[in-house]
């Protein structure tokens, strides 16, 4: 009997799984290259948010890494929706681990000048993920195409956000992607993103460089040397007014262009969080820190492959949700 009660959780676990990928797919195949071609009032759609990233990127070299990170919060909760954007209580943006997302205003101000050439058009949702194309492009990355025809979904809740802690094992990360339809080497090609990441000193002080493993004092033995010393007493200091300290994921030399210097560090133990290091300490996905270390055409070809898959997972299509008037409230 309980064999049986399992099966039959298995098979329902299996259907649901199914249907929600067979979703998915459905909403995908009706996205299309060049989707608002001839939509807009003689307006080029993808040029504009093109001008527009490219005027801030020149002022501000850090919005590519914004807006990654924007992609990836945003599409991996209930799928490349615009729900992150949206403001108010208990949306997603209030949810802890987006506070920190940046570059709202780069797709308010796109959305505004679409809205002036041709209303109720061009999603919310389409609009992050041409500006994050964009953005890639002029940080060094390939440049690459994106099918569009999104629609803003009118969902936006803080109990939705389920992101991956800066502690994850290389087999939760995996798994994570798994979940969203994304494999091994999707997940490793996409924390590659971090080459132009950052994050806070409070993110890794206790977790790898003061109580490693819950001991008071211990440093992480996974972590170079060289490097710990150096966090330990010039960035990182064991005081609490080091929280706040900005901590580049790749060298800071490195920091604004996007290459493959984030996988070499690995290898050299110079990963700044958990997870990214226990993606070179787990024989199941070193080996692909190994290729993409070694050959930067390769990870430059293959990035904007994991990035394309990404934005296509559970969008909204046809006449599901909406075309939002602006982009943090619904219509």
């Amino acid at each position: 009997m309980a064999s049986a009660a399992r099966n039959g959780a298995a098979a329902a676990a299996l259907m649901v799984a199914v249907s929600v990928l067979a979703l998915a797919a459905a909403g995908s195949a009706q996205l299309q290259y060049g989707f608002y071609k001839g939509k807009c009032n003689g307006t080029d759609v993808e040029a504009l948010v093109q001008s527009i990233v490219r005027a801030r990127f020149a002022r501000e070299n850090p919005i590519v890494a914004y807006l990654l990170r924007m992609q990836f919060h945003e599409c991996a909760v209930n799928g490349c929706d615009g729900g992150l954007l949206i403001d108010g209580p208990g949306t997603e943006k209030t949810a802890p681990p987006n506070l920190s997302v940046k570059g709202y205003d780069v797709i308010a101000a796109v959305k505004a000048e679409l809205e002036r050439k041709c209303p109720g058009v061009v999603s919310c949702s389409d609009i992050q993920i041409l500006a994050t194309r964009d953005a890639v492009a002029l940080a060094g990355g390939a440049a690459y195409a994106v099918r569009t025809g999104r629609r803003d979904r009118r969902r936006s809740l803080a109990p939705d956000v389920r992101l991956p802690a800066p502690e994850f094992t290389a087999a939760q990360m995996v798994a994570y992607f798994g979940g969203l339809g994304l494999s091994a080497f999707d997940a490793v090609l996409l924390l590659g993103a971090h080459t132009v990441g950052a994050t806070r000193c409070s993110a890794i002080k206790g977790s790898r460089l003061y109580r490693y493993g819950g001991r008071a004092g211990a440093t992480d033995p996974g972590m170079d040397p060289g490097y710990a010393f150096v966090y330990k007493n010039y960035v990182c200091p064991n005081v609490p007014s080091s929280d706040n300290n900005a901590v580049f994921l790749d060298d800071q030399w490195s920091a604004l262009k996007l290459d493959n210097h984030y996988y070499r560090n690995l290898q050299q133990r110079r990963g700044v969080l958990a997870c990214d290091q226990n993606l070179y300490s787990d024989g199941s996905t070193r080996w692909i820190v190994d290729l993409l270390a070694k050959d930067s055409g390769l990870f430059t070809s293959l990035f904007p492959k994991a990035l394309v898959k990404l934005s296509e997972v559970n969008v909204v299509t046809g006449t599901q949700g909406e075309i939002r008037k602006v982009c943090n409230r619904f219509n």
